[in-house]
């Protein structure tokens, strides 16, 4: 032991030597490794500040410092550090990002936004600075944080991170919209009669979320329905939001006598997107669906997976869909296509469900065009086939054709 107690003794002052010698740039770069590659933080901020001890100008280090304290919560010496660096007038880039994040994090969107402003004056093409400000004009001013999320996709159309907020900011940015929608759906085999449907729907956008309220007529087996539906996609959180829906009609068997449905999204880390709900549909029972779906932006593309499961008392019939959208430029300008099986609620054929029919193997596959004019005006063109066993060992085709029109105002 007491060989140890020597060994120790001897190598201390090797080991306080060796750290005394090393640079700012090398104390600065064990600081990084250590914060990004541990997440310790209380280390990596006494290295940063040694390093400015032998180099008190180095503003990277500076800044640098801010950041940790303010990823180890500690906003007070964060904004000290931040404080001291403004008073000096410099005008990096990585500064005002960082000062300003320090501030939207903490809701104080004013100073947060008047540090971005500032910034974008001295780095116009600055990503982040206008990603910065798009997120703090989120929270109460929609229109302008349209505007600075096309601003990044203008430098960068690629940027996944701008992409996915986009597609979010403009479900606000236009308070009302009034929809009309067509489809038409022909049988090869199954039913010797085309079928119709004609949707025109309203969407108000209000401060907890939009509200949808529709009117659909169909004629389907040579005979007309009319149903009316409520939906809405109340915000919770920044993170999370709802879609809660129910419908009605008279003409059961046309349509479902009753619907609803709710689903809880998330919009997760990485550009990633969830949902878990469920879907209710009542003819002369009622059937109930589970769905959930994974979402993921990446540059110009979005991708999709969607499952709904619906049990019985034997077992559980299975839908699944997978989507991609190529986006050309704005929220609604995109080329998409989709592939999957089964029968899903939200297809015009839902009144397939109501009998075994579902349960049976079906193949579908299908493209969507939407394309906006003015940002006010959006039109989509979609079709989508489906190989659908009608009976059992009996296979039909079916062709499905939807135009759309939507004007925002």
């Amino acid at each position: 032991m007491r060989y140890i107690i020597l060994i120790l003794t001897f190598l201390a002052p090797l080991t306080f030597y060796s750290q005394e010698q090393l640079t700012a740039d090398e104390l600065f770069l064990q600081a990084r490794k250590i914060a990004f590659d541990e997440k310790y933080y209380t280390k990596s901020i006494k290295l940063a500040k040694e390093a400015l001890e032998k180099s008190p100008d180095y503003t990277d280090i500076a800044i640098f410092l801010g950041r940790l304290y303010t990823w180890n919560d500690d906003t007070h010496s964060a904004r000290l550090v931040f404080e001291d660096l403004e008073k000096k007038m410099i005008q990096e880039e990585d500064f005002y990002i960082a000062y300003g994040s320090l501030e939207f994090w903490n809701s104080n969107d004013e100073k947060g936004l008047a540090l971005v402003t500032k910034g974008l004056e001295y780095h116009p093409k600055s990503e982040d600075l206008w990603l910065l400000k798009a997120k703090i004009h989120s929270t109460n001013d929609a229109a302008a944080a349209e505007e600075a999320i096309l601003n990044v996709l203008k430098l960068n159309p690629k940027n996944t991170e701008a992409r996915a907020m986009y597609s979010r900011i403009k479900e606000l940015s236009s308070k009302n919209a009034v929809s009309v929608v067509y489809n038409l759906t022909h049988f090869d085999k199954q039913f010797a009669e085309d079928w119709h449907i004609v949707g025109l729907s309203y969407k108000r956008v209000t401060r907890y979320g939009s509200v949808i309220l529709r009117g659909n007529y169909a004629n389907k087996f040579g005979s007309d329905g009319k149903q009316i539906e409520l939906e809405a996609y109340p915000r919770i959180s920044k993170t999370f939001y709802l879609y809660v829906g129910a419908g009605y009609s008279d003409d059961a068997g046309i349509f479902p006598k009753y619907r609803s449905g709710v689903s809880l999204f998330a919009n997760l880390p990485k550009s990633f997107e969830g949902e878990l709900g469920f879907r209710q549909l009542y003819f002369s029972n009622n059937i109930w669906m589970y769905t959930a779906s994974v979402g993921k932006y990446y540059k110009n593309y979005w991708f999709n997976v969607r499952t709904y499961l619906t049990p019985d008392n034997k077992n559980i019939s299975h839908s699944y869909t997978g989507t991609v959208r190529y986006y050309t430029g704005g929220a609604n300008d995109y080329f998409g296509i989709q592939i999957g099986s089964g029968i899903s609620p939200e297809e015009s054929t839902n009144n397939l469900l109501a009998n075994e029919n579902f349960k049976l193997k079906t193949f579908k596959a299908g493209c969507e065009y939407t394309f906006s004019l003015s940002e006010l005006n959006i039109f989509t063109l979609s079709f989508l086939y489906s190989n659908q066993e009608y009976r059992v060992n009996q296979k039909g085709n079916q062709f499905d054709f939807t135009i759309g029109y939507t004007r925002n105002f």
